[in-house]
């Protein structure tokens, strides 16, 4: 009886993280190659605010996406 509920609590558990991962629409934009990323922020390593404009004229930044990068999916 024990080790039905354990597997049953093992299948649910399961289907809840399947489920969690199902794919969602990407979101909806209206900028096209070459186009300058529009401002924002983020914190860094030591939990800065770092703005993309704090690069403007003095770095060249690249935006690189990882789709799925460190999400365990």
């Amino acid at each position: 009886m024990v080790k039905r509920g354990l597997g049953l609590a093992l299948l649910l558990a399961i289907g809840a993280a399947a489920f969690a991962q199902q794919p969602t629409a990407p979101p909806v934009t209206h900028l096209k190659v070459g186009d300058a990323a529009p401002e924002f922020a983020l914190r860094d390593t030591a939990g800065k605010e770092v703005k993309l404009s704090d690069f403007r004229g003095k770095k060249n930044v690249v935006l690189a996406f990882y789709v799925f990068a460190f999400t365990g999916g």
